[in-house]
């Protein structure tokens, strides 16, 4: 039997899979920690402590671990602000329903209620971002606890938050709750009936489009598939991107702002939309209700019509649903739709996508050539993180998904500066694989101190930082709304310099022609590796589908410009821009 309540935590976790924790020593946290220490560490079959330099960092690395695993992974911070830390990486996770436990220390027992030292309620503040949150208060009640909050965290899937006092898991621990045994995911099979008028109304549909998100992991054969029985292009969200986008004939693109391709027009233009493990919250982007008979698919029942009207809602797997859906739908013969859909989309990934993707001699380098040089020498297997912004639109259009090549974002929190700590989450969880962030300068800046984390463990994750002094899609967001750009610019930094002096091989790089070496340098480095390339500031990442009101937005802001002395501003950005131009 485990001699303390901290010493029952850890071998909880071990038996639940768990082999490392991110986080902060701090003094409350003391006695688990020191638990860790004594479990002997994972090369002993217990559990490594990940020194991070921010709680936040830790969270997100856990959420990237347990995204890419499947297992649960655990962070810990101490009381008070320790722990308030994790919010942020803690609302990313649960929104991105990964399994991860969060250790919240708390103040001694005997000061909670007294206004002590650093007191704050983590009991009540972790309630927003998480299923599950409990505080320990007895020897007995610990392992029910920390049982549960496994289990929440697994078949959430998303955070449990455990929180307990220094001095409360230092107590003797009580007779061992039960082992945990880990269960395998059911499967959800939907109701006849709903499939059964969903398949009437494809086929009395003329033409079908379908709409695929995260829900359709698994499901790649058979969504393929239905396209073809039904003669249906396929559009994608983000988050459905790494499932559907790869060995896909019928693939039209993404939608919304970050979208490219005909995934707009395929939508819109068809008699019957099918979303598919979807709940795309832009609903500008979705078609009208009234014009376009809806079907949606989703194992959340609560996302079902929560967007657009939808007529034939199913609740059920989406590889379930499609078996059951293909014995009742009738095949269609007529291709017409899904080819001007396809040739659609083959011109505009010309106009949108492949714009700049051929320019290796201009200056400032143009994000879209420096991303297209990364995709096209990272590995077939390799994990690619993002930054919220610009980078999610690099890592949107250019770079290409495979069945092994797995992208992780703050898709649904959207937070500054994930990409760095997913990163490193990721290179933890498995260090043989290549690990690529792609990092604004802005998301960078704001935890920096992670480098530091990589350097010390010798992570050899790959940082490719699109620097250009700039919040490049702050600065969009305000133009398209009518607002000249302002607050959105900061000073250049040097950060292959920064890197360098942490331990990282570094290169900064201003030249398009030396940007191919750069990358491959970085990539076959044995070690962490960081490249700064100077990106133009000036670059815009334009939708497919622009409305009317974002071009009056656009051109008032570039007069607003004009009219303040930026004249030459709004000329150099219309240099920059000029090929997204339409009928350019």
């Amino acid at each position: 039997m485990a001699r303390t309540i901290a010493d029952q935590l850890v071998d909880q976790l071990i038996d639940a899979g768990v082999d490392h924790i991110y986080g902060i020593v701090g003094d409350s946290l003391n006695p688990i920690v020191d638990a860790v220490r004594r479990s002997g560490g994972k090369a002993k079959g217990g559990i490594d402590w990940i020194h991070v330099r921010h709680e936040e960092s830790a969270a997100f690395m856990a959420a990237a671990e347990a995204q890419l695993t499947g297992k649960l992974a655990v962070c810990a911070g101490s009381c008070g602000p320790g722990n308030l830390h994790l919010i942020n990486g803690l609302y990313d996770a649960h929104r991105s329903k990964a399994p991860v436990l969060a250790i919240a220390s708390h103040i001694p027992s005997a000061e909670i209620g007294s206004g002590y030292f650093q007191e704050t309620h983590p009991e009540r503040l972790f309630t927003e971002c998480s299923n599950y949150c409990e505080q320990i208060a007895t020897a007995t009640q610990s392992p029910r606890v920390v049982n549960s909050a496994i289990r929440h965290a697994l078949t959430g899937p998303g955070v449990s938050v455990v929180v307990i006092s220094g001095d409360i898991a230092e107590f003797d621990a009580a007779d061992p709750f039960p082992a945990f045994v880990p269960t395998a995911a059911p499967i959800l099979v939907p109701a006849e009936s709903d499939v059964r008028a969903l398949a009437q109304a494809i086929d009395q549909a003329k033409n079908v489009a379908i709409f695929a998100g995260a829900g359709v992991e698994g499901a790649h054969d058979e969504v393929i598939a239905f396209a073809e029985h039904v003669k249906a292009p396929i559009g994608h969200s983000l988050r459905g991107k790494q499932w559907i986008q790869y060995d896909n004939p019928y693939d039209i693109g993404m939608t919304g702002l970050l979208g490219y391709g005909a995934a707009h027009a395929g939508i819109h233009d068809a008699d019957l939309l099918l979303l598919l493990g979807t709940d795309f919250p832009y609903e500008q982007f979705l078609p009208d209700a009234s014009k376009v008979v809806i079907g949606q698919v989703d194992t959340d029942a609560s996302h079902l019509g929560r967007r657009v009207s939808v007529a034939h809602p199913v609740h059920g797997d989406v590889r379930a649903t499609l078996h059951l859906l293909t014995e009742m739908v009738a095949e269609k013969k007529n291709r017409g739709f899904l080819d001007r859909m396809l040739k659609k989309h083959a011109k505009l990934l010309g106009s949108v996508v492949g714009t700049y993707t051929d320019v290796d001699t201009v200056t400032p380098i143009h994000p879209e050539f420096a991303i297209s040089v990364i995709d096209d020498a990272t590995a077939d297997d390799a994990i690619v993180t993002a930054d919220t912004g610009m980078g999610n639109v690099w890592q949107a259009r250019y770079v290409t998904p495979g069945p092994n090549r797995r992208l992780i974002g703050s898709f649904i929190h959207g937070s500054m500066a994930n990409a760095l700590p997913h990163a490193i989450g990721a290179q933890v969880a498995y260090p043989g694989r290549q690990v690529v962030a792609i990092a604004g300068d802005g998301g960078l800046s704001m935890l920096l101190g992670e480098l530091i984390t990589a350097a010390v463990y010798r992570l050899p994750v790959k940082v490719f930082v699109f620097n250009n002094s700039t919040l490049g899609l702050v600065k969009l967001e305000m133009l398209v709304n009518g607002f000249p750009d302002f607050g959105v610019d900061v000073p250049g930094v040097d950060y292959a310099g920064v890197a360098r002096a942490i331990g990282f091989r570094a290169e900064r790089i201003e030249d398009p022609k030396l940007l191919q070496s750069a990358v491959a340098n970085a990539l076959a480095h044995d070690g962490p590796a960081l490249v700064d390339i100077v990106t133009d500031p000036r670059a815009l990442s334009l939708p497919p589908a622009i409305s009317g009101e974002q071009v009056k937005g656009f051109a008032l802001a570039m007069s607003k410009i004009v009219l303040t002395g930026g004249g030459a501003e709004a000329v150099a950005m219309a240099r920059s821009n000029i090929r997204h131009l339409p009928g350019l």
